[in-house]
């Protein structure tokens, strides 16, 4: 089974560097990976809150954020 995983992000330079660099290096065979662009889907903000994120670009794992250099804190997506 694979393990479930989301990649939140803005759209900015930071985030699409960060994705196209951890997001698409996570072996398909094991990771299911979303990516959520929240600059586009702000209706998911809170999803992503709740997860524990709190700056995008951001990976979560099984429930654990992972914050990824820092493009922007999502109070700046509302």
């Amino acid at each position: 089974m694979k393990t479930k995983a989301q990649f939140y992000h803005a759209g900015c330079p930071v985030c699409v560097a960060a994705e196209q660099s951890v997001a698409e290096a996570l072996d398909p065979a094991r990771f299911d990976v979303e990516i959520v662009h929240l600059g586009e889907t702000t209706d998911r903000l809170p999803e992503a809150e709740s997860a524990g994120v709190k700056s995008v670009p951001a990976l979560v794992i099984n429930g654990q954020p992972f914050h990824i250099n820092h493009g922007a804190d999502l109070s700046a997506l509302k």
